[in-house]
């Protein structure tokens, strides 16, 4: 297929193939740019293409879609051949009407209202000095400017700044940090000296400070009073006269807080060691704004400036920083002063860290960088995984990305009590153990989730450190090339290790929802909440996805390329969306097509419809929901694959059009290894070839492919496009499948659908369901992919199949004989605990062994065989304790509560567990954080019935601003009603087709 000639050329990968015989007659107006602040046009048609309609002729209705679909830019396709040359596309004779004339004396009655009613407006209008508000006309002084209005600052007196974001007249350059924390005491004090450049006139200087007690202020060695305004976690000294654009100035602020009891900021925390003795220790955690709670700063991505820091510490311990030791002071207290190196690159102030503690560590040299591991003493063995790992992902990054790592030293921290999966604080990345530390009896998943992770971190120190967003709202310039990169280097450096199809499923779930939000969103987001709720799936796994499209989509090599232009051009700085395009962009412009993708919310759904040779490809948004649907209908620029059994290799579009294939094209697929972010329908007819060529020959397609229509027909189940007989006439062929990719995305899909089921007093539908899904696929025989072989033994044990929960009995019970205990295989240890947890002796032993095993992997393990125990007394035991932080950390929380919400005997009891102790979850996770947004989705996604959707409504909307404007609550009550249309809907058909 060859485009029209007005339009932009396709890159060179974008080749046309046999299968096309013949050209759509396309008429092509190419497409434009899309603002953040457009108001786009809402049609009504499912029918409008990115360039094109499916049909030639408009009816009476639809009129209007043809005039929208011109302001945005877009064709329609014209393929009559009968159409006359000279009349055009989009004009279309009005049908004859009849018109009738008003009398004289309405037309009179008219004018004079008209008038009377100008001649008003005009009075008012020339009023002298007025100004319309909605309390009417007020005089103005034209010589007396408004004044703006301040709040009031903590003393009472006016506060000298009315914006909860920083004013830009002031930027700071360096900073000079001095603290001394007392882990005993769990407070610190602090001294930080602030560079500045004035860049406007101003008389202020206005930065961020959250529970620091300001003992004492200096600017320019004279001392100064501080303001605070509470609300906003802002201190301003105000000035009589302007401080002058361009002037150097120092401000000094000494100041003592207390260590955090939560998880942010400089934060207290303790372990027991080998021998059951405490030990504490205090770390950071900045990301996203509370660096304010350590020191005084201008706690905003943009603000980035150089740090020296020292730290104050016992001879026990040791401190460590972004940068490498400087020297060690010994003070006349007997206390040690730690200098690092002033940093050598300017960062943000959300990727400073350091942290007191005793921890040993593990180092090599890799690229002129010296790597390191740090844990826990009795840990150290655990670390040698991780260091080899972030070796080899180290010398793939610089070898990739052309940019080598600026730092000297690298550091990777793993720390018992933390909350995060991990943190990529430059040159020092901080992480949970159970993300960083393996044995060597450690499965290859659980080596899996170590690489992963470090993957991740390391790539953020090129995405997110070397270059940053400008401002929260484009999160995914950060966290998304992460995602991106994690996947992408493990795929080479460890080749034997999954990329990452489950991620993008997952995204599509999260933007099927009306609740969700697009990639990059308004600059104006500027509460705690909102920035929090920004670290979602749709920020890293769709972000990520996009990436893997575009990639995809353009000519070979020049994605990396444009990344690399990226990077140098903006290293040491800040970036928006838009920079990224352009680097980009070469003889191709990227723009037009990605900022349909990242500007608007949502994904879209190709319909695919074949008659006489002619494929026809329509859009719309895919939505679950359309109950107060705030989508836009802009459509998609889709980059769009095909495959049919007669191709050798791809067809790609950049947009969609009308497609002529051979008479013997028998069926054809959209989105070839699923590198699209859409979802696909066939029609019936197109469902059934695609079905029946699976049965017949599954080689057909890749693994990638199959698992891609099996979950395209589950969601299209979803949306009431299909039904689930046809779900489960699909999943027929899961008999023959071998590969991990379909089986997994099969069992996760059936897995959701039996515990809705399972939460419905339907005993008899759900043992039809238990029988069919175990026939789907019964294979729990040892293969080397261990992955599969734990999601099917964790099916089959979760079914209650006796002979899979008979094998994981004698497995535990071989592993606490005590004469000759035996390893369970790494991969089998979760279902075995869990079968095991289920008897009162196995949980005994589970508990007692939880206390004492050093394997933090394992001990994950253990902590989700407990929680999944049916016992509801031991249910309300490991809740509690896990709130409570002493025998279970804390951070574990969310973990607990998402285990306990799967089972029939907690659902109902976590949901009021989390009712009734909101107020103390709060406490120790932020509003809008990724803790409760787990806990949020865990204890309501699995609720069907109007009674509970009016109960989790009712409780929401009574926190007020404790809770109720999250978008997580919007989402979890959007899934309930999605929930409880999916049962409405389907029960009948599933009774009868099991």
């Amino acid at each position: 297929w060859e485009p029209c000639t007005n339009r932009a050329s396709l890159p060179r990968n974008m080749i046309e193939n046999s299968m096309f015989e013949e050209e759509p007659d396309v008429v092509d107006l190419g497409f434009p740019a899309l603002d953040p602040d457009e108001v786009v046009y809402e049609p009504r048609s499912s029918r409008l293409l990115v360039r094109g309609l499916g049909e030639n002729d408009l009816d009476d209705e639809e009129e209007d879609y043809e005039s929208s679909a011109r302001l945005l830019g877009m064709s329609f396709m014209n393929r009559s051949s009968a159409r006359s040359p000279s009349s055009s596309p989009y004009t279309r004779q009005a049908p004859p009407r009849s018109c009738s004339c008003p009398s004289t004396r309405k037309l009179v009655v008219g004018v004079f209202i008209l008038v009377l009613v100008s001649s008003m407006a005009m009075a008012l209008y020339f009023l002298p000095g007025c100004t319309f508000t909605k309390a009417g006309c007020h005089k103005d002084n034209s010589s007396t400017p408004i004044e703006p209005v301040y709040p009031n600052s903590t003393t009472g007196e006016p506060f000298p700044w009315n914006e909860p974001r920083l004013p830009a007249s002031v930027r700071p350059v360096n900073y000079n940090l001095s603290l001394t924390p007392n882990l005993t005491s769990k407070t610190f004090t602090g001294r930080t000296v602030i560079n500045m450049m004035i860049q406007h006139d101003t008389k202020r200087v206005v930065l961020h400070s959250s529970d620091l007690n300001i003992t004492k202020a200096t600017f320019q060695s004279v001392e100064v009073k501080v303001l605070e305004y509470k609300p906003w976690q802002l201190i301003a000294v105000s000035f009589p006269e302007d401080l002058k654009a361009g002037q150097v100035c120092v401000l000094t602020l000494e100041y003592k807080a207390n260590l955090s009891n939560t998880y942010d900021g400089f934060y207290n925390s303790s372990y027991n060691d080998v021998t059951g003795a405490k030990r504490v220790l205090a770390a950071t955690q900045f990301e996203p704004q509370a660096a304010r709670k350590a020191f005084p700063c201008f706690d905003e991505p943009a603000f980035k400036a150089t740090f020296l820091v020292r730290i104050t510490r016992e001879p026990e311990y040791i401190t460590l920083s972004n940068m490498p030791k400087a020297k060690t002071t010994t003070l006349p207290s007997g206390l040690l002063e730690d200098e690092f190196e002033q940093t050598s690159v300017n960062m943000s102030t959300y990727l400073v860290a350091f942290i007191v503690a005793n921890f040993t560590s593990v180092s090599r040299n890799v690229s002129n960088t010296l790597v390191s591991v740090y844990s826990v003493a009795e840990k150290k063995e655990h670390t040698h995984y991780a260091l080899d790992a972030a070796s080899k992902l180290l010398q793939f990054y610089n070898t990739i990305f052309d940019v080598d790592y600026p730092l000297r030293k690298l550091d990777l921290v793993a720390i018992p009590d933390f909350l995060a999966g991990a943190m990529e604080n430059w040159g020092l990345i901080t992480f949970r153990e159970t993300t960083l530390l393996v044995g060597n009896q450690s499965s290859p998943l659980d080596k899996q989730l170590v690489a992963n992770v470090v993957a991740h971190e390391l790539a953020h120190q090129w995405f997110g450190n070397l270059v940053t967003m400008r401002w929260w709202n484009d999160l995914w310039l950060s966290e998304g090339f992460a995602t991106y990169w994690q996947y992408t280097s493990l795929t080479t450096v460890f080749p034997q290790l999954y990329p990452f199809l489950e991620v993008r499923f997952k995204a599509m779930a999260k933007d099927s929802l009306n609740s969700t939000h697009s990639v990059s969103v308004s600059s104006q987001m500027t509460s705690p909440e909102d920035v929090l709720e920004m670290f979602d799936s749709v920020t890293y796994e769709k972000g990520a996805s996009l990436l893997l499209m575009l990639n995809s989509t353009l000519p070979d090599g020049q994605f990396r390329k444009g990344l690399i232009e990226y990077l140098n051009k903006y290293r040491g700085s800040n970036s928006v969306t838009d920079d990224l395009w352009n680097s980009l962009t070469q003889q191709e412009s990227v723009s037009d097509m990605m900022r349909t993708w990242t500007l608007q919310k949502g994904f879209p759904l190709v319909t695919v419809s074949c008659k006489d040779g002619q494929v026809n490809l329509t859009q719309e948004p895919f939505l679950l929901s359309r109950e107060n649907t705030t989508h836009t209908s802009s459509l998609w620029h889709i980059p769009v694959s095909v495959i049919t059994i007669r191709l050798s290799a791809l067809y790609f579009v950049s947009l969609l059009a009308t497609l002529k294939v051979s008479d013997s094209v028998k069926w054809l697929k959209l989105n070839y290894m699923n590198t699209g972010f859409y979802i696909v329908h066939y029609g019936v007819e197109g469902w059934a070839a695609l079905i029946n060529t699976l049965k017949t020959d599954i080689s057909s397609f890749t693994a990638h492919d199959r698992a891609s229509l099996i979950h395209n027909m589950f969601a299209l189940s979803r949306l009431g496009r299909v039904s689930f007989p046809q779900v489960l006439s699909l999943l027929g062929y899961l008999t023959k499948e071998t590969e991990t990719a379909p089986l997994k995305e099969a069992l996760s899909q059936l897995s959701s659908v039996y515990r809705l089921l399972d939460k419905r007093p339907d005993p008899y539908l759900v043992s039809r369901m238990k029988v069919w899904t175990r026939h789907t696929h019964t294979d729990t025989s040892p293969t080397h992919r261990q992955e599969l072989r734990s999601a099917l033994f964790e099916m089959a044990c979760g079914l209650g199949q006796e002979n899979c929960t008979d094998q994981a009995k004698v497995l535990y019970d071989q592993r606490t004989n005590s004469t000759q205990p035996k390893i369970i295989p790494g991969d089998l240890e979760r279902v075995v605990f869990s079968v095991a947890a289920q008897s009162d002796s196995g949980w005994l032993s589970l508990l007692e062994a939880y206390g004492h095993t050093t394997y933090d992997s394992e001990k994950r393990k253990i902590l989700q065989a407990l929680a999944s125990t049916q016992d509801t007394r031991r249910i309300v035991w490991i809740l509690n304790a896990g709130l409570q932080g002493s025998i279970i950390q804390t951070q574990e929380l969310p973990l607990l509560i998402g285990t306990v919400s799967d089972g029939f005997a907690g659902h109902l009891f976590v949901w009021n567990f989390v009712k009734e102790n909101w107020d103390s979850i709060i406490e120790k996770f932020p509003l809008g954080s990724y803790p409760i947004q787990s806990i949020i989705k865990s204890t309501t996604s699995q609720f069907s019935t109007q009674m509970h959707l009016e109960e989790v409504q009712g409780f929401f909307s009574g926190l007020k601003e404790r809770g109720h404007p999250m978008r997580s609550v919007q989402e979890a009550l959007e899934t309930i009603r999605l929930n409880q249309d999916w049962m409405d809907r389907n029960l009948p058909a599933l009774r009868q087709s099991l």
